[in-house]
């Protein structure tokens, strides 16, 4: 039986993905755990490089993989900080988008169970995989076009068995590609993006909420950067925010934790968090010091007008200054006032 190992989001970082293959068995299957593309400077070559690696790997769909479909499919628009141009014009961009959407949303093998976020606390692996392979049918199926228009939104965002077919399938999108946080009962939080530390009374990270049914699996996910790093017993998570300068990250899949093997690679930091503050939105950024990566990544706290706590302090600490300026001249026009009635 093969190697596997279990690698965390890519977002287009291809000279990453190189060093680490380069450390890795080569006939050792891979496992990928979504957003295969977007954000890194080379998406187009991370997506042909995944899939000239053929049946060696299984990738799971993410957020941005999703996205791409959106884009391509017209039902979306293409954000300020996307790098997906070079995969829709590629010459076999039809070939490349067939690949994508024909990508399983979860997958359960050898006692583990893969998925890009997370799962409700509900679900248990069977049905994770059951309602997976619902919205991959819609995914492969001639319209699939139609099917990604009405699947973008953030309700209903708590499971019910009586859900809608349409419901039932947008609920499965959000907990498996985008889910961070959630409550005792399932209800999704899509606001908070920073660590586990931000959790609260009611909510809480979604593999640490009570009476969760997909504890008797291991189950590997990436999608949350500001997490970093998590390895447990059944918990494996793997996104380290390659993208932002912090690591790749493959972890060798075992029976057992102690014979898991960790190997990370070093990553430049491409993407900058807090330039979607201001007008340079989107734009790649180089930065010489690579561990302020991780910390830029866990000030990722945008909300949905694209702003910043940072940069909020900044506005408020201008606006006084502003204001204790005009008070200032108003003043001298005053006593200037007097002089001049003087």
């Amino acid at each position: 039986m093969r190697d596997i190992y279990a690698i965390g989001d890519l977002q287009g970082c291809q000279t990453s993905f190189e060093q680490l293959l380069e450390r890795l068995p080569q006939d050792a299957d891979l496992w990928l755990a979504g957003d295969l593309i977007n954000r890194g400077p080379r998406s187009l070559d991370t997506l042909r490089q995944v899939i000239a690696l053929g049946e060696r790997v299984t990738a799971v769909l993410g957020n941005h993989d999703l996205h791409l479909l959106a884009v391509a499919a017209g039902v979306r628009q293409a954000h300020g900080s996307d790098t997906l141009d070079d995969i829709l014009n590629a010459p076999d961009r039809d070939a490349l988008i067939d690949w994508v959407r024909r990508q399983p949303l979860a997958h359960l093998a050898r006692g583990h169970l893969m998925v890009h976020a997370g799962v409700l606390p509900q679900w248990d692996a069977e049905q994770v995989v059951s309602l997976a392979r619902d919205v991959e049918t819609q995914l492969r199926g001639d319209d699939w076009k139609t099917f990604l228009s009405r699947m973008f939104g953030n309700q209903p965002d708590q499971w019910q068995p009586d859900l809608s077919d349409e419901d039932r399938r947008r609920l499965t999108i959000n907990a498996l590609t985008r889910m961070r946080f959630c409550s005792a009962d399932g209800r999704i939080d899509f606001k908070i993006k920073e660590g586990a530390d931000a959790s609260t009374e009611t909510l809480k990270p979604w593999f640490d909420a009570p009476g969760r049914r997909t504890a008797g699996v291991t189950m590997i996910f990436g999608h949350w950067s500001a997490l970093g790093l998590v390895m447990r017993d059944n918990i494996l998570g793997l996104d380290t925010g390659c993208v932002w300068g912090g690591k790749l990250t493959a972890v060798k899949l075992a029976d057992s934790p102690a014979g898991r093997e960790l190997i990370q690679i070093d990553c430049p930091q491409i993407r900058d968090p807090l330039a979607f503050a201001d007008k340079k939105r989107g734009k790649m950024k180089t930065a010489d010091k690579a561990e302020d990566a991780l910390k830029a990544a866990k000030a990722e706290k945008l909300d949905k007008f694209g702003k910043v706590e940072k940069a909020a302090r900044k506005l408020e600490k201008a606006a006084k200054a502003d204001k204790a300026d005009k008070a200032e001249k108003a003043d001298k026009g005053d006593k200037g006032s007097k002089r001049k009635a003087q």
